[in-house]
């Protein structure tokens, strides 16, 4: 039994199912599904770690695969491509994994070539883990008991984890700017680090879990700048955290508004130890910024 049957030859009573003749049955989530929604996102966003892997794979990594949303009309399906490859323009390669259900311009073990645009997830096994493997993550989170079981029976003794993810370190996503404050403290930047905080956005939500929310602009200016100051003392005296050579992923995003979104972090360090912390994050006019952790 091939890898894909094994990840995906499950059924189970939470998600749609659609047999495919002579094949694995194909587990469906819906796709307003926020987790799935999510998942499809962050693939884009990590998606440069695949293509600089597949374009210079190392030992630990053993297998690569892309899923890519194939369009037929008014038919819409997400399938696995093996072998994918990219050329110099960035055109995106692979070989149809599984026989398609419902569109049919694509078949099983054909060749083609697809806008990069259109994938929405990516796999590589790294000395036995899943890496990436977004929307396998979003059904397994689904499921439980018996269902759990069998489906991690299926992969065939793959460690699904918290997995380890790789966005730029950028304002443009929250979790771009966890990891730009967190370049900052390897680099010893002080300034970085504090343009990658809003202190008046830190000290508005401060307020206002103290019931204090309604005290005035003044207050809050205030405010911003006392927690400013802490911020560089703190970060004087203690020195600044240190990142480099630790795994990070970021499993979650909890949605407070469209401007406030928590992050949940977790830390491998090299030690063995592990830990997590969930981080609000806010969307400024100058992009995302990091706040005061969650108590």
């Amino acid at each position: 039994m091939g890898l894909f049957s094994k990840l995906f030859g499950k059924k189970t009573h939470s998600q749609n199912i659609r047999q495919r003749p002579n094949q694995p049955d194909v587990i469906r989530v819906q796709t307003e599904d926020d987790k799935m929604n999510w998942a499809m996102e962050k693939a884009k966003l990590t998606l440069h770690y695949f293509e600089k892997s597949l374009t210079n794979p190392q030992p630990r990594q053993q297998y690569f695969s892309i899923k890519v949303k194939i369009v037929d009309g008014e038919k819409i399906e997400h399938i696995w491509l093996t072998q994918p490859s990219f050329d110099e323009e960035g055109n995106l390669f692979g070989i149809v994994g599984n026989k398609p259900i419902d569109v049919k311009n694509v078949k099983i073990d054909q060749k083609i070539e697809i806008d990069r645009a259109l994938v929405s997830d990516w796999m590589i096994i790294e000395n036995g883990r899943l890496i990436g493997g977004y929307t396998i993550r979003a059904i397994r989170d689904n499921l439980s008991g018996t269902e759990l079981k069998n489906f991690d029976k299926g992969l065939g003794g793959m460690i699904v984890d918290d997995g380890e993810d790789y966005f730029l370190p950028s304002d443009v996503t929250p979790e771009g700017a966890i990891m730009l404050i967190e370049e900052a403290y390897d680099e010893d930047n002080l300034e970085k680090a504090i343009n990658c905080k809003d202190f008046y956005a830190e000290a508005e939500l401060m307020l206002s879990k103290m019931g204090k929310g309604d005290l005035g602009k003044e207050v809050v200016e205030k405010t911003a700048e006392v927690l400013k100051l802490s911020f560089i003392k703190s970060l004087q005296d203690s020195g600044m955290p240190k990142f480099k050579g630790i795994i990070r992923a970021f499993p979650k995003r909890e949605k407070i508004s469209d401007n406030h979104i928590i992050v949940t972090e977790i830390c491998y360090y090299p030690d063995g130890g592990k830990s997590m912390q969930r981080l609000n994050t806010y969307k400024t006019e100058d992009g995302w910024k990091v706040l005061n952790p969650v108590d």
